[in-house]
């Protein structure tokens, strides 16, 4: 493999440990994924991408892409499934790209962290970027998609209004207080 986007393979790797702290395998996969999703899209078409892991690919998304989760353009539907959608904005045809299971033999160290069956301190990292290099998109595979009408366009906040319990503001649509408020919290009791 001699590039990712256009870069490099050796700048898009120092992109990855600048932007995730380490040359993750799953950034280094999710480069290639993201590379060939955006060869299968039409020329001039504006895309949006739809990531199905909250692990590492929207990470390669949001480096290879304008689709960000801040921008709205990426959303991340965690299906727990190493897989990746690039979508017209506006008609929702597109591609996913995923790693297809049947490809995967002779692979044996992208099998492994793949399937978790190593621990990482065990797994071969030199070995396991190798043969993400040498395999590419050999390991990859696509099929046609059709997006949801809900995952279309960028969803609105609406009108905004502070909270009656915690004074802060938040989307009205949220109900009668934010969603923190109502028990949405990710924080405990100091």
């Amino acid at each position: 493999m001699e590039t990712i986007g256009r870069y490099s393979y050796e700048q898009y790797l120092k992109m990855v440990e600048d932007f995730h702290g380490s040359q993750a395998p799953g950034l280094i996969l999710g480069g290639v994924m993201v590379d060939y999703a955006i060869s299968r899209m039409p020329p001039g078409v504006l895309f949006d991408a739809l990531c199905e892991t909250a692990a590492c690919l929207p990470d390669a998304i949001q480096l290879l892409t304008p689709c960000t989760t801040g921008n709205g353009w990426l959303k991340v539907v965690d299906l727990g499934l190493f897989a990746l959608s690039l979508y017209d904005k506006y008609t929702g045809q597109g591609v996913r790209i995923f790693v297809d299971p049947e490809k995967l033999k002779g692979w044996t160290e992208i099998f492994n962290w793949l399937y978790k069956l190593k621990p990482k301190k065990e797994q071969d990292k030199a070995l396991l970027l190798a043969q993400m290099e040498q395999a590419g998109r050999a390991i990859l595979s696509e099929r046609k998609v059709m997006i949801k009408d809900q995952y279309l366009g960028k969803t609105s906040k609406g009108a905004i209004a502070n909270c009656p319990q915690c004074g802060e503001p938040y989307p009205k649509r949220d109900g009668a207080l934010c969603l923190s408020c109502q028990g949405g919290s990710p924080y405990g009791k100091e």
